[in-house]
């Protein structure tokens, strides 16, 4: 891992809007103050909290979702340098082979910036509509990884798993990376442990390094070494938002407890226009690199 804590801007999925020029201003600015990577979040569909007594969901179908590997690929040729973040695509509710592919070809379009966040997810409604089953979504994650890391450094590969056959067949054109990080989102001990035994890094949504944050660090950490794998082979992500206060101070905290990444929310702050989340990340990066 970089010495250098790196800094991330949190594309702002369901405010940014669907003007292309918007979206190529946005990453074109992010890129320029310095910023190390866009991290994007995934929703396929949104439910309809009326039919749904009780809904608890985050999002609706009223919240819009750019698809991130379809955004990825549009934001590799309008961007040079910055990196490609998704936080996180939903892997269990998609095809597995259908995953490795579209993140190979971001990552050879790109020239090897991806950064595959990958989670399990909370909304069965996605589920139900993909065709995927809700149940088992977090063992069948880890044979997904298994199999897109054999694909992603592998011309050829064959596969007998519980999930997924493959029979001597390949992608082509290979990643850039082989193989692509894979950094995992979510808190449940189960995910702690996947991360130590196999993940490149944890995606955290804590809007602040508290207590439940340090505690999930130390224990991704004493799991690695359970799992004999070096602590600081695993990348720590936190998040903070313009609305937490002092931004210098944020990425420090985060620091103080390990993160190797810091990424900043503008969304949900009362920013009116594609231009407000521009200023604000601009405002952002001056506070922090102080």
């Amino acid at each position: 891992m970089t010495d250098r804590i790196q800094l991330g801007a949190i594309f702002p999925q369901t405010e940014i809007g669907s003007d292309p020029a918007a979206i190529r201003d946005y990453a074109q600015a992010a890129e320029t103050l310095g910023y190390d990577y866009i991290l994007a979040f995934d929703h396929v569909l949104g439910a309809n909290p009326a039919s749904r007594p009780g809904w608890k969901g985050v999002y609706s179908h009223a919240d819009p979702f750019h698809e991130p590997f379809t955004l990825f690929g549009y934001l590799a040729a309008v961007t040079q340098n910055i990196g490609l973040a998704t936080g996180v695509i939903i892997l269990p509710q998609r095809q597995t082979v259908l995953v490795a592919k579209q993140a190979a070809e971001v990552d050879v379009l790109s020239g090897g910036r991806l950064r595959l966040g990958i989670g399990i997810g909370w909304n069965a409604v996605e589920y139900e509509a993909l065709g995927e089953s809700f149940g088992n979504r977090g063992a069948r994650s880890e044979e997904q990884i298994e199999l897109m890391r054999k694909l992603w450094t592998n011309e050829l590969v064959t596969h007998r798993g519980r999930w997924h056959t493959i029979t001597d067949a390949g992608l082509n054109p290979l990643p850039a990376q082989r193989p692509i990080p894979v950094w995992l989102g979510g808190s449940d001990d189960r995910v702690l442990r996947r991360i130590a035994r196999i993940g490149d890094g944890w995606i955290s949504n804590l809007r602040q390094p508290d207590h439940t944050a340090q505690r999930i660090i130390a224990d991704i950490h004493r799991h690695a070494d359970d799992a004999g794998r070096p602590a600081d082979a695993i990348g720590i992500e936190g998040w903070t938002s313009i609305r937490g206060g002092d931004p210098s101070q944020a990425v420090r905290a985060w620091a103080d407890v390990g993160a190797t990444h810091v990424s900043v929310n503008t969304m949900r702050a009362g920013l009116d226009s594609p231009q407000d989340h521009i200023d604000a990340i601009r405002r952002f990066m001056e506070a922090a690199a102080q």
